[in-house]
């Protein structure tokens, strides 16, 4: 099959996809999001009170809490508090087995983007995170905020109720298809954890103008000063002028499809301008009584038109209160789900490491670390940025599964997001729920008539997983991810690699200052990550510091992306290699 049949394909799959799924999104437009409290800063965790006051330093079988959320496997379930901020990340604990030889570092396990920690402990049999313990390792699996059991909140009940929520949803979508319900059907909607806050996914499109419910005209008003009075002060911090103005731009543009009378549309365009003039101010009260008096004009042209007996102005009210519902939704989308890689490396995984080296204390003050996939960009993005501040990382060895920091000359399919590298189709969507996405398609990628089977190979090689392991995978391993994350991301595609959010930090420029040892490995048959894309990144590195492995053969057994950790012949090829590489170093 020629290329462009084998897009045409994909393209015919994806728009079968997209039926299956919009009935989900239906269910998930219906949804309500609030704002988050601000946050402040906190310490980690070390208090071992158990009662619902101070946090406290983990909850676990033996420690603070008898039970641990239902989905989690661990021996321990530990939470650590991230500076300037209320997330509260998971970390998924495993004892070193005492049979096992005594090793003197911890070990970290970062997963991929949209991943938690379900990942790296699929099954007892097939656990790269069990495998690890089993081989004498203390280790620790880091689930970044927004991923898995990770969760908002400021005190232990909250915590607590919050994660056990999250692990209920994931149990309960994987039951729903299981059952052959839609994943939208079957989820519950009476408990606030952060995984039914990720399902609330709203699209400011075309279609999103329908019948509302009618609000009387004070409420119209209140409503529409809410929102501009939000724009005017850019969301608290969390859009930029250029965000802003994109955002307002559209909002103003689809009240103006509402208005298709030419004299309503010429008295409308000249509120928006005085509105887009005022947007660009701070904030005051002069600016906030004149954006109240704005909207009262807004509205008091809306009342106008439903006079007219013009079919176009029927039920005008009910159609901007479904406008505005939307748009609400999709401002509070983008500060819930406002963060970016650079957050996960500057932030989360620091306070991470910090923590595990209070509890385990290694001499040395370091930790050994491994990354699939977003988890080892990140510990080469580490590597890179330490070294050109001249600092020490605080890791003794690293290992990358299908990583690579630049993907300009591979095929790797994660091309496939570079739509999203457009800022305005961005805001548009301003979150993907991945796991939502992948639960609703399932069916038809694993049942007949396989439409989209494809996706499979992008997962796993064929006979590499087994199929309920690889079932478990896709129905409990992904979450929601903010667009902000993948606009960063997708960098990695362009001239230079991956870089900072400011654009001016590349992190592969760096690496050959990096004094850490690193096996980088691949799988022959990645998709995702090609070879050739982890070889790019390996160049970087000095040659006496860097280790580069290929697992495949040219007649089999292959390896696609997730088999590097979950696959059947992982435990005999992949894991003892990394522990010989690490063994050498500890």
């Amino acid at each position: 099959m020629s290329s462009l049949q084998i897009k045409v394909q994909i393209q015919s799959d994806i728009r079968s996809a997209l039926h299956v799924i919009s009935s989900t999104f239906r269910y998930l437009n219906s949804r309500s999001c609030t704002l988050p409290r601000a946050a402040s800063p906190r310490r980690l965790l070390h208090s071992s009170r158990t009662s619902f006051g101070p946090l406290p330093k983990a909850f676990s079988n033996d420690g603070c809490v008898t039970e641990k959320p239902s989905v989690c496997t661990a021996d321990e379930l530990h939470y650590v508090s991230v500076p300037n901020s209320d997330w509260r990340l998971a970390l998924w604990r495993y004892h070193p087995s005492p049979q096992a030889p005594t090793r003197n570092h911890p070990l970290l396990l970062l997963s991929g983007v949209g991943t938690n920690a379900i990942g790296y402990d699929l099954s007892p049999g097939s656990s790269f995170a069990r495998y690890m313990s089993g081989q004498g390792f203390d280790t620790w699996i880091l689930e970044v905020r927004g991923a898995g059991l990770s969760v908002r909140g400021s005190t232990f009940k909250e915590i607590k109720e919050n994660a056990d929520a999250v692990s209920e949803q994931m149990e309960s979508v994987a039951k729903s298809v299981t059952n052959g319900a839609s994943p939208a059907q079957q989820q519950p909607t009476n408990f606030s954890g952060s995984l039914s806050e990720a399902s609330e996914v709203s699209f400011l499109g075309e279609d999103s103008i329908g019948i509302g419910t009618a609000w009387d005209e004070s409420k119209l008003v209140s409503n529409l000063t809410e929102i501009f009075m939000r724009l005017s002060e850019r969301l608290s911090g969390f859009l930029s002028d250029g965000q802003s103005k994109l955002i307002s731009a559209k909002f103003f543009d689809q009240i103006s499809k509402l208005l298709e009378d030419s004299q309503l549309s010429e008295r409308f365009e000249e509120v928006r301008a005085k509105l887009s003039s005022l947007l660009e101010k701070q904030q005051n009260s002069g600016i906030a009584s004149q954006i109240t008096d704005l909207s009262q004009r807004l509205v008091n042209i809306i009342e106008e038109g439903q006079k007219s007996v013009s079919p176009q102005f029927i039920n005008m009210q009910e159609r901007l209160s479904s406008t505005i519902e939307d748009f609400q939704k999709q401002l509070d989308l983008i500060v819930k789900y406002d963060w970016d890689f650079d957050h996960y490396l500057e932030e989360d995984v620091p306070a991470v490491m910090e923590y595990i080296r209070a509890e385990r204390k290694p001499k040395d003050g370091k930790l050994f670390a491994i990354g699939h996939s977003m988890g080892g960009i990140l510990l080469y993005s580490m590597l890179s940025r330490c070294g050109s501040e001249g600092r020490e990382p605080g890791v003794k060895a690293v290992v990358t599964l299908a990583s690579s920091l630049d993907y300009t000359s591979s095929k790797s399919t994660l091309k496939l997001l570079l739509p999203l590298a457009d800022p305005a189709q961005a805001l548009n969507v301003p979150v993907v729920p991945l796991g939502t996405l992948l639960a609703a398609v399932y069916p038809l990628s694993s049942q007949p008539p396989y439409v989209l089977s494809w996706l499979n190979n992008l997962i796993s090689a064929e006979d590499m997983m087994h199929p309920d392991l690889l079932k478990k995978l896709v129905l409990n391993n992904f979450c929601t991810i903010p667009a902000k994350l993948i606009l960063q991301l997708t960098t990695a595609f362009r001239e230079g690699g991956l870089c900072d959010r400011s654009g001016k930090f590349f992190y592969k420029d760096h690496l050959h200052k990096s004094n850490v040892p690193v096996l980088a490995i691949a799988g022959d048959q990645d998709l995702i990550c090609p070879p050739e894309a982890v070889e790019e990144t390996v160049k970087l590195f000095p040659e006496n510091l860097v280790t580069y492995k290929v697992f495949g053969e040219h007649q089999g057994p292959h390896y696609a992306h997730y088999d590097l950790v979950g696959g059947q012949l992982a435990m005999e090829q992949v894991y003892p290699c990394i522990v010989q590489f690490l063994s050498n170093y500890d």
